[in-house]
């Protein structure tokens, strides 16, 4: 509380999402989702909750964004591409949220592909 003006003080964290495919982890799941834990935390996010989903779950991508709408998230975080079974971050993802993948770290940021997808 803000002595001075006898007010609370109202902070904000951005809210991230954590991903994972099972498929992909296997045996390194409860580290990934550690090591998603450790980078929001540092990153300063909200982390909301961690998915996981299997190589078998229909539409994970489209499942994945319903989440991030849901969950009005601001980030993704993920331990590699893999988790997408692709090469590269889905660029469709990127229009929506920024997407961080830990092993290599980096920051796919939204605004970095000239286009920002506010409706979800």
């Amino acid at each position: 509380m803000d002595a001075e003006h006898g007010r609370s003080e109202m902070r904000f964290r951005p809210t991230a999402l954590g991903y994972v495919r099972s498929d992909v982890a296997g045996i390194q799941q409860a580290r990934d989702e550690a090591e998603i834990r450790r980078v929001a935390q540092r990153l300063g996010y909200d982390l909301a909750k961690i998915v996981v989903f299997q190589s078998g779950d229909g539409y994970p991508l489209r499942r994945l964004k319903r989440l991030i709408s849901d969950l009005g998230a601001e980030a993704v975080i993920v331990p590699n591409v893999k988790h997408f079974d692709a090469e590269k971050v889905p660029t469709e993802l990127v229009r929506r949220v920024d997407v961080i993948t830990v092993r290599p770290e980096s920051t796919h940021a939204r605004w970095s592909t000239g286009f920002v997808d506010n409706a979800g």
